[in-house]
């Protein structure tokens, strides 16, 4: 018996001398996308080629406490052309090329019923209840509708949230508000400088895990003095911060056969100084999700909308007619538990002008780790 003892206390400390560690979990996940794209003849060329891309990421989750979060990301990728473009930028691309780096940093903890997290590489959406149950192929369907409310970019900011305490199952209240600036690590501008790539988001949500909605209000700087953080938007020129409304909600039925539905609209002004300059935007989003379609562990979804925000109004008199739209279609076949293969086509229109029809296919195969 001895012997046994023995022997099991020196497996177990060879498995703690070559464990990672004791209070960091690693996952990671690899992306292979093959795809292409045919865009009208009279549309600024994006390149038709065929192309295969990757990203991949580490994921490093640390708890000291058992409660907070010490979170990190490592992340290579090559995406670039119309993976990375405006309206066809893929939800899963990225276009860090060769180079690791360390793309979000942050660490949430909590203190009584409210959880607080601050970081040098965070985004706002990480610090709000996720309004939505769709994964996106495009990046303009993220969140609902990647434009002027959710549309973010990575910097250093904080945030904190609450959620009421009910019985599981039960509706629940929820608050959120977050601040983030993409210039905050240069000191010319900082983290609280004019011209800056400022963004505060607020998030009022009420609902379960199966049927959820919230409002939504954000206030964008002009990154550079030039231009606010806006997702995919196509918005024009606009001289001073926007502030921004959204809805967002979700619906997961208890039968199979019908979609998850998730949705989200965006309403934007901004002051305008001389004629032209955007005053107004909206934008919109609805996308359907089904599981177990075909194969149990399949999934397929759907989703139309707008790409981003687009110019509803500026100001003078000029007449606007910049509304555009995008669709995708996917289908999901799960190969094993931890590797899957999902091929898409989606189609985006008038994003520049009326002439550019941009239709895409792809293949893109994930594996987890």
């Amino acid at each position: 018996l001895k012997g046994r003892v023995d022997g099991l206390e020196a497996k177990v400390g060879e498995l703690e001398a070559t464990q990672f560690s004791s209070t960091t979990k690693l996952k990671g996940v690899a992306d292979f996308i093959i795809g292409g794209v045919s865009v009208d003849d009279q549309a600024p060329p994006v390149g038709e080629a065929l192309t295969f891309q990757y990203r991949y990421r580490l994921n490093l989750n640390t708890s000291f406490t058992g409660k907070d979060l010490l979170y990190a990301r490592l992340q290579s990728a090559n995406g670039g052309g119309w993976t990375e473009a405006n309206a066809t930028h893929l939800s899963d691309s990225g276009d860090q090329g060769v180079a690791v780096e360390i793309d979000k940093l942050w660490y949430t903890f909590p203190v009584g019923d409210f959880t607080f997290t601050v970081g040098p590489q965070v985004e706002n959406y990480y610090m709000i209840e996720t309004p939505t149950r769709y994964k996106p192929v495009l990046k303009a369907f993220k969140l609902g509708g990647y434009g002027a409310v959710l549309g973010a970019s990575t910097g250093a900011g904080a945030g904190v949230q609450w959620r009421q305490n009910v019985e599981r199952g039960d509706a629940a209240l929820n608050f959120a508000v977050n601040y983030t600036n993409n210039d905050g690590a240069d000191s010319a501008r900082g983290v609280f400088g004019d011209g800056t790539g400022s963004s505060l988001v607020t998030q009022v949500g009420y609902g379960t895990r199966k049927l959820w909605g919230g409002i939504h209000y954000s206030r964008k700087g002009l990154e550079g003095g030039a231009y606010p953080t806006d997702g995919q938007s196509n918005i024009g020129t606009v001289t001073n911060a926007m502030n921004a409304w959204g809805l967002r909600g979700f619906y997961v039925p208890d039968s199979k056969a019908m979609p998850t539905i998730s949705g989200g609209v965006d309403f934007g002004s901004v002051a305008g100084e001389i004629d032209g300059d955007t005053t107004s935007t909206f934008g919109y989003m609805v996308g359907l999700n089904w599981d177990d379609v075909f194969v149990d562990g399949n999934k397929a979804g759907l989703a139309y909308g707008s790409i981003g925000s687009y110019v509803t109004d500026t100001q003078g008199t000029a007449n606007v007619d910049n509304d555009n739209s995008a669709f995708e279609l996917w289908y999901q076949y799960q190969v094993t538990d931890n590797i899957s293969i999902k091929p898409a086509v989606f189609w985006t229109n008038n994003y520049t002008n009326d002439d550019d029809d941009t239709f895409g296919a792809l293949v893109q195969t994930t594996f987890k780790f």
